[in-house]
Parts: structure tokens; sequence; C-alpha cells
């Protein structure tokens, strides 16, 4: 029952919209209506700046990081549940309830997940996502092949149970699959780059 408990907690912090909340108080708009019409923090740093780009990505990766270890301690650490709440808050960002689940493409709380069941790997895949984004400044094509890469790393590093590899596997299979119309766009040429200064290039 306490295992019920923690995905659907999972699923209802995954489903809080931060970067819709701080872009509609900042700016009275939908940020659904703005840019790529994501809700994440590349769209809000792009669309209403770096600082409340910032605030998302930290705000989305801490409610990842946070349904993690509230599954583990309603658990008692069970890596199982632990593991299917890594990927109940995900869906919840993606499909958030309190949005008619037009969410995000979670890859934050992905991030924020596996900080707290696996950071030796997201550690050494996050090194591969800054050196994919700095060589070709695509946010996107660094959240892919991270995540594609996610699942070696968890079972090489860390040499895990099965269902912790199954959920970075799940998990990244997710993530790429939200950047569908990216890698469309990236293979057409039309994929936006990173600008630091919060307008899109």
């Amino acid at each position: 029952m306490t295992g019920l408990l923690a995905l659907i907690a999972a699923y209802l912090l995954g489903s809080i919209p931060f970067g819709y909340l701080l872009v509609r108080a900042k700016t009275g708009r939908d940020v659904r209506s703005m840019g790529s019409g994501n809700i994440g923090a590349t769209n809000v740093l792009r669309t209403t700046g770096r600082l409340l780009g910032v605030v998302t990505l930290l705000l989305d990766i801490g409610k990842g990081f946070l349904s993690v270890w509230l599954a583990g301690r309603l658990t008692g650490g069970s890596a199982a549940w632990m593991s299917a709440a890594a990927l109940a808050v995900m869906v919840g960002h993606a499909f958030p309830v309190f949005l008619k689940f037009r969410g995000g493409k979670a890859v934050a709380s992905f991030v924020g997940a596996f900080l707290c069941l696996a950071p030796g790997p997201l550690a050494a895949v996050l090194v591969v996502f800054v050196a994919v984004v700095a060589a070709t400044r695509y946010i996107s094509l660094g959240s892919i092949i991270g995540a594609a890469t996610l699942p070696l790393a968890v079972w090489l590093i860390s040499h895990p149970g099965a269902p912790v590899v199954l959920a970075a596997a799940v998990g990244g299979a997710f993530i790429i699959w939200r950047h569908k119309d990216n890698i469309a766009r990236l293979r057409a040429g039309k994929e936006n780059v990173l600008s630091l200064g919060g307008r899109r290039s």
C-alpha cells in the first residue's frame, strides 16, 4: 500500500508545472503558447529569460529527486518502488493532471530522479551531455544522447539490481520518444540552438 502511495505522490509531484506557474506569475502568459510550447526549463529560458529558466530547472530536478527519496522513505528503501517512482514523476511532468495532461519532455525530472537513484552514473552522463551541448549547441541532442547512455552507465558503474537498470532503460527511451519532434528538426537542420541570452537563435 505504501508503495502505491509513493507512486501516486511521485506522479502528483511530477505534475506540478513549475515552468508554467513561474511564467504565468511573471508575464501573465501561458508558456505553452510561446516558443516550443514546452513547460520545461529550456523553453522558459528561451522565452522568459535566464533567471526563470534556471529556477524552473532546479525545481523540476528537485521534484524528481524528492519523488524517489520519498518512495524510499515510504517503502524502506525498496529499489523496485524507488525505480517505479522515478518513472512516475517523469510521467507526471510529461502528462500533468493539472494542465490537462499537456506537459514537458521530463528531462529535468529524469535528472532529479536518477540523482537520487544512481548519482554516480548520472554524473558521468551529465559530462557527456555538457560535451555534446558545448560542441553542437543543441540541448535536445545532449538530452537524447544522455538519455540513451544512462542505462549503460548505470549498469557499468553502479551494478545495481534489475529494477534500477530497467528504470534507466525505460526512462531513457521515454525521453527519446518525447524528443521525436526535436529529432525530426535535427534531421532537417531546423532545430533551435542554445542561446544563453534567453532568446531563440
